[in-house]
């Protein structure tokens, strides 16, 4: 077999199986390598159950000495039984699942695995995996990989797999040069893939993800660089206005621009009239007002008859600024058409989309992908923007430029990256920051709690919500499994419908949801339909709903804290007090500190900066902490050192050979034409 064979080829993987391999992204033996797990579990030491505590995890000691009770309902059997140990009790439940009852052998002693409740002053674990001492002796002494799946995709089979195709001992190409990995002390790339799945132990582990990170950093670098020398110094064809076009509608604004802004804008005007085209990153904290920048930029750019775009990553965030770009042209009394272009809009509204796109030249056009698809064809195309770029590639944004001819480019992005970090990551951009919030935003209210906190929080959701706001709970997991310790979506939805009043309307929002589906219940928060909006981080890039007020975020201690600034950014926009409720549910010192810089800033750059230093070099477990980019592994915040070493390495080898074409470059080379391909393929060119 080789890398390229379907995965239907290993051994137990039939067509339905190998349907559902596809649906997480593997189709070939080479895929199922290159996609690592989303986590790790280190199970731990067995407890007996006078020693077990509710609200986690844990492992605990059953010594069965009575048969497992089947009840049967209506709509399912229920397979119970109860231990106990120094005279306390516990109920062990599954549902569905009456062969338990054949499982579980009066007189053994079993390891059960779950998460423990308490309920009504008895503990309860429902849905446990079972397992042998000896069975649990052999997980206990591993790291075990958890994989993103989907259903009727097992974590087991998942693995099994997986541990079938490392067993062919297939090999991938080395491709860094022996030089690099000595320089770097960088682990052999197939031992890398191979620990990354099933690490011998912790160290081996970090061994092979900071070898796997080097590459994610080193191939999005070097791409980078090998995009930018093609990219450079491009004559500036278009000719803009002279006159002074921005100060007569500064005046109409019911408020100032900041200095920032303003500092921004002049950088974007000098650039249009400048000799080569616009190349620009505008880095702005969360609030601290891009969207008017971009409307004035666009203005700009119409006012002198040639035509501009923003693409926005999401239908709902398109929509909206095409309602606030329209509310500026009524406030200005401007004469500009608008356009608006979506993936969800109707046939018949597309097609007079694109018929207005040839027809007004100096159309401000805004959208989602749907921009760059190919029946979207511009008249006179001079500026393009793209709106929260952490969410595009690339390659994306340049296929976006394509549509005209070399229009300017101007980037807009609210993650708050340290300066040193930007020049690498946005090496072919020149750099802008609004570093600056407009004086009427109230700054947040921040409070880190534990768990024993939560009734209170659920109080202080009603009160806002019976004052006429809204409220977002922020989960780390969809649903619950037997791997996911923390909040999950599903569960926790039903949890605060229970707990708060029935004329809330507590709704939920996930990743895994239909896209139209997702639309739908932003539109309804955004029209206060839904009161309370319980979420994974999907709504870290969402709608402008000013009259949110409250950000409560579960397992806080789980998100870098980068990300936690870009959740709370989703409150605060209106003139009402806002508040973030972090709830941090590990015991951890760590933790806490981490947590504690929220409580103290809501400055976004101040907070990049102390999450670099804060975070160690052993932080990988659980959720991703950033979705910068479009990496699996590597996190820029946690992995910066990494990242710098990879740039330095990249620059280093283009100076001595720029186009890799010395015979140890060989492997690079054909690795950046594969990482090319990659980029083309993901949109689908």
């Amino acid at each position: 077999m080789e890398l390229g064979t379907p995965i239907k080829g290993v051994k137990g993987v039939g067509e339905k199986t190998e349907q559902l391999f596809q649906k997480t992204g593997v189709y070939t033996i080479g895929d199922i390598l290159l996609r690592f797990p989303r986590e790790y579990i280190k199970y731990p030491v067995p407890a007996e159950i006078s020693n077990v505590q509710a609200g986690r995890k844990q492992a605990v000691i059953l010594r069965v000495d009575a048969p497992v009770i089947v009840k049967r309902t209506r709509s399912m059997q229920l397979a119970i039984i109860n231990g106990t140990h120094d005279g306390r009790k516990m109920e062990f439940l599954w549902f569905h699942m009456p062969y338990v009852r054949n499982t579980l052998i009066k007189g053994q002693t079993y390891i059960l695995y779950g998460s423990v409740q308490e309920k009504g002053g008895m503990l309860s674990m429902e849905q446990p995996v079972i397992y042998t001492p000896k069975q649990y002796e052999e997980l206990a002494d591993s790291l075990q990989p958890v994989y993103g799946l989907t259903s009727g995709l097992t974590n087991n089979l998942y693995k099994k797999t997986l541990r079938q195709v490392l067993d062919m001992q297939i090999l991938m190409p080395e491709y860094l040069p022996q030089e690099t990995r000595q320089s770097y002390r960088l682990a052999e790339y197939n031992y890398a893939v191979s620990q990354v799945h099933f690490p011998d132990s912790l160290d081996t582990l970090a061994q092979a993800r900071r070898r796997l990170v080097f590459d994610e950093f080193f191939q999005f670098v070097l791409f980078m660089q090998l995009q930018k020398e093609q990219g450079q110094k491009i004559e500036n064809i278009y000719r803009f206005r002279e006159e002074e076009l921005i100060r007569p509608l500064l005046e109409k604004l019911p408020y100032a621009l900041t200095p920032a802004q303003l500092r921004v804008l002049d950088e974007i005007q000098k650039d249009l009239h400048g000799p080569y085209i616009m190349q620009r990153l505008v880095q702005g904290d969360v609030g601290s007002g891009k969207t008017i920048v971009a409307f004035f930029a666009m203005y700009l750019v119409s006012a002198s008859g040639y035509q501009s775009a923003i693409m926005a990553p999401t239908e709902v965030l398109a929509a909206q600024h095409y309602e606030t770009f329209a509310q500026y042209i009524e406030l200005f009394g401007i004469s500009t058409h608008l356009v608006l272009l979506t993936g969800a809009m109707t046939a018949k509204q597309k097609r007079r989309a694109y018929e207005r796109l040839q027809l007004f030249s100096d159309a401000m056009v805004i959208g989602t992908h749907a921009l760059f698809q190919e029946k979207a064809v511009y008249d006179n195309l001079a500026l393009v923007i793209t709106d929260e770029q952490h969410r595009f590639g690339v390659r994306q944004r340049e296929t976006f430029s394509l549509k005209g001819e070399s229009p300017h480019i101007l980037v807009m992005s609210a993650t708050p990256i340290p300066r040193t970090l930007a020049i690498i990551l946005y090496g072919d951009l020149d750099i802008s920051v609004i570093d600056e919030v407009p004086a009427k935003r109230l700054p947040i209210k921040n409070c880190v709690v534990g768990t024993g906190w939560r009734p209170n929080a659920y109080e202080f959701i009603r009160k806002e919500v019976e004052a006429g706001h809204q409220a977002y709970v922020i989960c780390p997991f969809v649903e619950a499994s037997e791997y996911a310790e923390g909040e999950n979506v599903i569960d926790y939805t039903e949890k605060l419908r229970q707990a708060l009043p029935n004329q809330i309307e507590v709704a939920f929002l996930h990743g895994k949801m239909q896209s139209n589906q997702k639309n739908k219940v932003m539109e309804a928060f955004a029209a206060n339909e839904i009161q309370v909006l319980v979420s994974t981080t999907v709504v870290e890039v969402g709608v402008n709903v000013p009259n949110a007020t409250v950000m409560m975020i579960e397992d806080a201690q789980r998100f870098g804290l980068a990300q936690l600034h870009q959740l709370r950014g989703r409150v605060g926009r209106g003139d009402a007090q806002s508040y973030c409720i972090m709830i941090n549910t590990s015991g951890a010192k760590g933790a806490a500190k981490r947590l504690d810089v929220l409580n103290r800033t809501n400055d976004g750059f101040q907070i990049a900066s102390e999450d670099l230093k804060l975070r160690g070099p052993g932080d990988f477990f659980g959720i991703r902490q950033s979705g910068d980019m479009e990496f699996q592994l590597a996190d820029i915040y946690q992995d910066a050192e990494v990242l710098q070493q990879a740039s330095a390495e990249v620059q280093s080898i283009l100076d001595c050979d720029r186009s890799l074409s010395l015979p140890e470059h060989q492997g690079l080379y054909r690795k950046a034409q594969e990482y090319f391909a990659k980029q083309m393929e993901r949109l689908n060119l």
